[in-house]
């Protein structure tokens, strides 16, 4: 097939890019940087905050995979936040636009968002796709992120919105961040430790993307989680014993929020029971289920 995606320099991005590669498809990479090069690859030059991309580049690919985006674990000051919320769904809109302007369109536009659209629930709460968007500043940002493929929809065009777990990769997200403390032996649950964390490996997320490409019946919202998620304290305990490290130093809460702000109330003391209902129903085999299997293989 002819794929195109966005986000391909980051953690998923490059990891999905070699494997779709490695399965003989013809991949386009859509960047800001027109010097981009990646061998087997072709490049789409774009910059959402000018509203450009490149005109007439985008007919006809079958796949279009979108996952840019601004890194969510920076500090959020109140112009961060902006830029978290514009990069994705101004990227979005312009995409989706040009999308509902070629005369060959695209089969499937398959976007990224999270899980941080059903907000922060109590454990017993279990969250499946047609649960409804929570309250706080990542559900507003989901939300907006979602509604944003419209015009892709309205052109025939059949979508998918990832909502994303916590993706376990030593290369980036909350689990590099917890790498080095955790290997001085510093490390411990965050709070309370009842948050509950709905993960994903990295290694997954590919096998997932290559089935939703491939069953043509799912469209809408799709929850890319592993079906055992666990509390933040369960999480510390199993991550200890991989590395082989103690975990005895509790981080208390009001230290998280002064180090880091929102950002941190919301994602590292903050979680919900999510569970990935659609790819389950539909027939979807995970392959990384068990916790702490999956940790020895990110941190191999």
């Amino acid at each position: 097939m002819r794929i195109a995606i966005t986000g391909a320099t980051g953690m998923i991005g490059l990891r999905l890019t070699d494997f779709l590669l490695a399965q003989g498809h013809q991949m386009t990479v859509v960047t800001r940087r027109s010097s981009y090069h990646q061998p087997q690859t072709s490049v789409i030059v774009w910059d959402p905050s000018l509203n450009y991309i490149e005109n007439g580049r985008l007919e006809g690919f079958d796949v279009i995979i979108h996952l840019a985006g601004s890194n969510v674990g920076e500090y959020w000051s109140p112009e961060y936040k902006e830029e978290i919320l514009e990069s994705r769904v101004q990227s979005t809109r312009l995409l989706c636009k040009a999308l509902s302007e070629v005369a060959s369109k695209p089969k499937l536009l398959i976007g990224a968002s999270a899980i941080g659209f059903y907000g922060n629930h109590p454990s017993d709460k279990i969250l499946d796709e047609n649960s409804p968007s929570g309250e706080g500043f990542l559900a507003d940002v989901c939300r907006q992120w979602e509604e944003a493929t419209g015009p892709a929809a309205q052109a025939g065009i059949r979508v998918v919105r990832m909502r994303l777990g916590v993706v376990l990769s030593q290369a980036g997200g909350a689990l590099a961040k917890m790498w080095q403390p955790f290997q001085l032996g510093i490390g411990g649950v965050l709070g309370n430790g009842q948050q509950m964390m709905s993960w994903v490996a990295l290694d997954e997320i590919p096998y997932v993307i290559d089935y939703l490409i491939n069953n043509d019946k799912i469209t809408g919202a799709v929850n890319v989680v592993s079906p055992q998620a666990v509390s933040n304290a369960e999480f510390t305990k199993v991550l200890g014993q991989v590395i082989h490290r103690p975990t005895f130093l509790p981080v208390p809460a009001f230290v998280i929020r002064l180090l880091f702000g929102e950002m941190g109330q919301s994602l590292l003391l903050e979680g919900a029971h999510v569970i990935p209902r659609r790819l389950q129903e539909s027939g979807y085999q995970f392959r990384f289920v068990d916790l702490k299997d999956a940790l020895k293989i990110c941190l191999t």
